[in-house]
């Protein structure tokens, strides 16, 4: 499998607002990159960009979302890393090759596809890969803004 980059890395939160005041000052920001609510994930987001890497706080929106669930096992932190590919369902065809068992299926965000190799297999890091092009990114990098 073929990884373009180090996409984005999540950090499960109890309080959005709150963690903002806290990482802001820290990533030299005064407000995320990206803000919004992913209704099918049950979470929160708000995105920031470091580079070409996107940092993310996420809040779950309900006490059975996947975040709240974790918080709940593990406390805040770091949930998960992701992996950018060319094709998110060439990769699970590849993984599932090799053996790495997957949580659920391919899922959707805006336009295209993400899924998550099981903790278990990856020394407790939930790895998500995912083919999103990021073309705001490339946007607001030729336009000048960081």
């Amino acid at each position: 499998m073929k990884v373009n980059k180090l996409d984005h890395i999540c950090i499960a939160v109890r309080n959005l607002d709150e963690a903002r005041k806290i990482w802001e000052p820290m990533l030299g920001k005064t407000a995320p990159d990206d803000a919004y609510v992913d209704e099918p994930e049950k979470i929160r987001v708000a995105r920031y960009w470091l580079g070409d890497v996107g940092f993310e706080l996420m809040e779950s929106t309900t006490p059975d979302g996947d975040v709240a669930k974790f918080i709940e096992k593990r406390g805040e932190g770091v949930m998960l890393i992701s992996v950018n590919v060319d094709s998110t369902r060439e990769a699970v065809d590849e993984i599932k090759a090799m053996d790495y068992p997957m949580i659920g299926g391919l899922r959707q965000f805006r336009d295209c596809e993400f899924a998550f190799v099981h903790p278990k297999k990856m020394n407790g890091v939930l790895l998500e890969v995912i083919d999103y092009k990021w073309r705001e990114l490339e946007v607001s990098k030729s336009s000048g803004n960081p």
